[in-house]
Protein backbone atom coordinates (compact mmCIF):
# COMPACT_ATOMS: atom_id res chain seq x y z
CA UNK A 1 0.00 0.00 0.00
CA UNK A 2 1.27 3.39 -1.20
CA UNK A 3 1.09 6.30 1.43
CA UNK A 4 -0.50 9.29 0.60
CA UNK A 5 1.57 12.31 0.14
CA UNK A 6 0.47 15.15 2.76
CA UNK A 7 -1.28 17.92 1.54
CA UNK A 8 0.79 20.67 0.52
CA UNK A 9 0.12 23.20 3.41
CA UNK A 10 -0.06 26.80 1.82
CA UNK A 11 2.83 28.31 2.07
CA UNK A 12 3.99 32.49 1.75
CA UNK A 13 4.60 33.07 -2.25
CA UNK A 14 8.04 33.32 -2.73
CA UNK A 15 9.31 36.72 -3.95
CA UNK A 16 9.93 36.81 -7.87
CA UNK A 17 13.93 36.10 -8.50
CA UNK A 18 15.91 39.20 -7.77
CA UNK A 19 13.16 41.26 -6.59
CA UNK A 20 14.36 42.93 -3.22
CA UNK A 21 11.75 42.81 -0.21
CA UNK A 22 8.67 45.39 -0.34
CA UNK A 23 5.86 46.18 1.47
CA UNK A 24 2.98 44.24 0.54
CA UNK A 25 0.99 46.13 -2.65
CA UNK A 26 -2.30 46.39 -0.60
CA UNK A 27 -0.01 49.29 1.37
CA UNK A 28 1.47 51.05 -1.30
CA UNK A 29 0.89 54.50 -0.25
CA UNK A 30 0.32 55.97 -3.97
CA UNK A 31 -1.50 53.28 -5.09
CA UNK A 32 -3.71 54.12 -2.17
CA UNK A 33 -4.21 57.78 -3.06
CA UNK A 34 -4.86 57.10 -6.47
CA UNK A 35 -7.65 54.63 -5.59
CA UNK A 36 -8.87 57.53 -3.47
CA UNK A 37 -8.85 59.99 -6.10
CA UNK A 38 -10.58 58.10 -8.50
CA UNK A 39 -13.49 57.00 -6.21
CA UNK A 40 -13.70 60.82 -5.52
CA UNK A 41 -13.47 61.59 -9.44
CA UNK A 42 -15.84 59.05 -10.43
CA UNK A 43 -18.41 60.99 -8.45
CA UNK A 44 -17.83 64.63 -10.39
CA UNK A 45 -17.08 63.46 -13.93
CA UNK A 46 -20.70 63.19 -14.69
CA UNK A 47 -21.00 66.79 -14.01
CA UNK A 48 -18.56 67.73 -16.12
CA UNK A 49 -19.25 65.26 -18.98
CA UNK A 50 -22.50 67.07 -19.03
CA UNK A 51 -20.83 70.50 -19.40
CA UNK A 52 -18.41 69.51 -21.49
CA UNK A 53 -15.25 70.14 -19.27
CA UNK A 54 -12.36 67.53 -18.78
CA UNK A 55 -10.74 67.12 -14.76
CA UNK A 56 -8.21 68.99 -16.23
CA UNK A 57 -10.09 72.46 -17.64
CA UNK A 58 -11.87 71.99 -14.35
CA UNK A 59 -9.15 72.23 -12.31
CA UNK A 60 -7.94 75.50 -14.63
CA UNK A 61 -11.08 76.85 -14.25
CA UNK A 62 -11.65 76.07 -10.03
CA UNK A 63 -8.13 77.50 -9.90
CA UNK A 64 -8.96 79.97 -11.77
CA UNK A 65 -12.31 80.92 -9.84
CA UNK A 66 -9.97 81.82 -6.38
CA UNK A 67 -7.45 83.58 -8.00
CA UNK A 68 -8.40 86.24 -10.23
CA UNK A 69 -5.87 86.90 -12.71
CA UNK A 70 -2.28 84.69 -12.26
CA UNK A 71 0.86 84.20 -14.44
CA UNK A 72 0.92 81.23 -16.51
CA UNK A 73 3.82 79.12 -14.78
CA UNK A 74 2.05 79.83 -11.25
CA UNK A 75 -0.91 78.66 -12.85
CA UNK A 76 0.50 75.45 -14.13
CA UNK A 77 2.24 74.67 -10.45
CA UNK A 78 -0.62 75.81 -8.61
CA UNK A 79 -3.15 73.07 -10.62
CA UNK A 80 -0.33 70.33 -11.34
CA UNK A 81 -0.13 70.39 -14.90
CA UNK A 82 3.23 70.26 -16.99
CA UNK A 83 3.62 73.60 -19.18
CA UNK A 84 2.80 71.97 -22.71
CA UNK A 85 -0.49 70.16 -21.28
CA UNK A 86 -1.87 73.37 -19.62
CA UNK A 87 -0.79 75.50 -23.03
CA UNK A 88 -3.33 72.91 -24.51
CA UNK A 89 -6.04 73.06 -22.24
CA UNK A 90 -5.53 77.14 -21.89
CA UNK A 91 -5.57 76.95 -26.17
CA UNK A 92 -8.85 75.65 -25.82
CA UNK A 93 -10.60 77.27 -22.80
CA UNK A 94 -9.76 80.82 -24.19
CA UNK A 95 -11.10 79.54 -27.38
CA UNK A 96 -14.24 78.88 -26.08
CA UNK A 97 -14.29 82.03 -24.18
CA UNK A 98 -14.12 80.76 -20.52
CA UNK A 99 -10.80 82.14 -19.92
CA UNK A 100 -8.79 85.42 -21.43
CA UNK A 101 -5.35 85.79 -22.09
CA UNK A 102 -2.86 88.78 -21.87
CA UNK A 103 1.17 89.58 -21.76
CA UNK A 104 2.33 91.41 -18.74
CA UNK A 105 2.95 94.83 -19.02
CA UNK A 106 5.72 94.73 -17.15
CA UNK A 107 7.34 91.39 -18.85
CA UNK A 108 6.66 90.57 -22.17
CA UNK A 109 7.70 87.25 -22.13
CA UNK A 110 4.97 86.68 -19.43
CA UNK A 111 1.26 85.31 -20.33
CA UNK A 112 -1.40 86.48 -17.86
CA UNK A 113 -4.78 84.71 -17.70
CA UNK A 114 -8.26 85.65 -16.29
CA UNK A 115 -11.37 84.42 -15.88
CA UNK A 116 -14.28 85.52 -17.83
CA UNK A 117 -17.66 86.48 -17.60
CA UNK A 118 -18.72 83.14 -19.45
CA UNK A 119 -16.09 81.30 -17.22
CA UNK A 120 -17.64 82.52 -14.03
CA UNK A 121 -21.14 81.57 -15.75
CA UNK A 122 -19.61 77.99 -16.01
CA UNK A 123 -18.28 77.62 -12.68
CA UNK A 124 -21.86 78.39 -11.53
CA UNK A 125 -23.32 75.88 -12.84
CA UNK A 126 -20.97 73.65 -12.06
CA UNK A 127 -20.73 74.15 -8.24
CA UNK A 128 -24.30 73.26 -7.10
CA UNK A 129 -23.17 69.54 -8.46
CA UNK A 130 -20.03 70.01 -6.83
CA UNK A 131 -21.55 71.01 -3.39
CA UNK A 132 -23.94 68.09 -3.89
CA UNK A 133 -21.45 65.79 -3.91
CA UNK A 134 -19.26 67.38 -1.20
CA UNK A 135 -22.61 66.53 0.58
CA UNK A 136 -23.05 63.22 -0.50
CA UNK A 137 -19.14 62.65 0.72
CA UNK A 138 -19.37 64.42 3.82
CA UNK A 139 -22.58 62.33 4.83
CA UNK A 140 -21.30 58.56 3.88
CA UNK A 141 -17.32 59.24 5.28
CA UNK A 142 -18.17 62.33 7.69
CA UNK A 143 -17.81 65.89 8.08
CA UNK A 144 -15.21 65.69 10.85
CA UNK A 145 -13.10 62.80 8.92
CA UNK A 146 -13.36 64.35 5.68
CA UNK A 147 -11.60 68.29 7.89
CA UNK A 148 -9.30 65.50 9.30
CA UNK A 149 -8.37 63.98 5.85
CA UNK A 150 -7.78 66.85 4.16
CA UNK A 151 -5.49 68.46 6.99
CA UNK A 152 -3.60 65.45 7.08
CA UNK A 153 -2.97 65.37 3.74
CA UNK A 154 -1.88 69.09 3.40
CA UNK A 155 0.18 68.34 6.35
CA UNK A 156 2.03 65.23 4.31
CA UNK A 157 2.03 67.74 0.84
CA UNK A 158 4.30 70.50 2.99
CA UNK A 159 5.88 67.52 5.13
CA UNK A 160 7.26 66.11 1.80
CA UNK A 161 7.64 69.06 -0.43
CA UNK A 162 9.66 70.93 2.37
CA UNK A 163 11.91 67.49 2.55
CA UNK A 164 12.67 68.36 -1.13
CA UNK A 165 14.29 71.49 -0.53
Amino acid sequence: MTAKPKAIESAPTPEPLGSPPMRDFSQSLPMALLRAREAVMARFRPSLRMHDITEQQWRVLRAMGAVGEIEVTQLAEMVFLLPPSLSRILKDLIGRKLLARRVSQTDMRRSLVTLTDQGRTLIAQIAPHSEKVYADIERLYGPEALQELCETLHRLDRILTEGRR
